[in-house]
C-alpha cells in the first residue's frame, strides 16, 4: 500500500498534543469558573437576605449593581450596559479561541479567567439588568467572584505582556 501517491495508513498511536500547548479545555475553564461565580449568586441571594455575613478582612453582603465597574454607567440604560458587556465577552472569547493553540498556559488561563468573570457577570446580568455582588471589605466597592477573576486574569494578561515586550530585542 502507499503507491500512487497514496500514504499509507498511520501506525502507532496517534500524536499527543504538546504538554505547553492549551487545548480546548480553556473554554471548560471558563465555563467552570462562571459556574462558580454564578453558583456562589444564587446562594448569596438566599443566605444574605437576613443580613451580612461579617467575617474579619472580608464580609458577605448581598448588593445588587447595575453599573459596570465601581458603578460606572449605573444610569445607563440597561439594554445598553448588556449590549456592550456582551460585545466586550464576545471580543474575550474570539481572543482566546484565536490565541489558544499557540498561547502559554498563563496566558491562556489569564483570558479564561476573564472570559469566565465576563461571562458570569453578562449572564447575571441579562434577566434584570443588575450584577448580584457578595464581597465587602469595607474600604472597596462591594464585589463578586466574576470581578476577582477579571482582575486577576487582566493584570496576568498585562504581566506577561510586559515580560514579553522586554524579552524582545531593541530594534535599531
Amino acid at each position: 500500500m502507499g503507491g500512487l501517491g497514496v500514504p499509507p495508513p498511520p501506525t502507532g498511536p496517534p500524536p499527543r498534543p504538546s504538554p505547553s500547548a492549551p487545548g480546548p479545555g480553556l473554554l471548560a475553564l471558563a465555563a467552570v469558573l462562571a459556574a462558580a461565580d454564578l453558583g456562589l449568586k444564587a446562594w448569596a441571594q438566599q443566605a444574605l437576605l437576613d443580613g451580612p455575613m461579617e467575617g474579619g478582612p472580608l464580609d458577605l453582603r448581598l448588593a445588587f449593581n447595575s453599573g459596570v465597574a465601581f458603578s460606572f454607567a449605573a444610569e445607563a440604560p440597561a439594554w445598553t450596559v448588556i449590549a456592550v458587556t456582551g460585545l466586550i465577552t464576545l471580543v474575550v472569547a474570539a481572543a482566546l479561541w484565536r490565541t489558544a493553540p499557540t498561547a502559554s498556559r498563563l496566558w491562556g488561563g489569564a483570558l479564561a479567567a476573564v472570559l469566565g468573570g465576563a461571562a458570569a457577570n453578562l449572564i447575571d446580568r441579562a434577566p434584570d439588568g443588575t450584577v448580584t455582588d457578595y464581597l465587602h471589605t469595607g474600604w472597596w466597592p462591594t464585589f463578586n467572584l466574576a470581578d476577582v477573576f477579571i482582575v486577576c486574569g487582566g493584570l496576568l494578561l498585562v504581566a506577561l505582556s510586559w515580560r514579553a515586550d522586554r524579552s524582545r530585542p531593541a530594534q535599531s
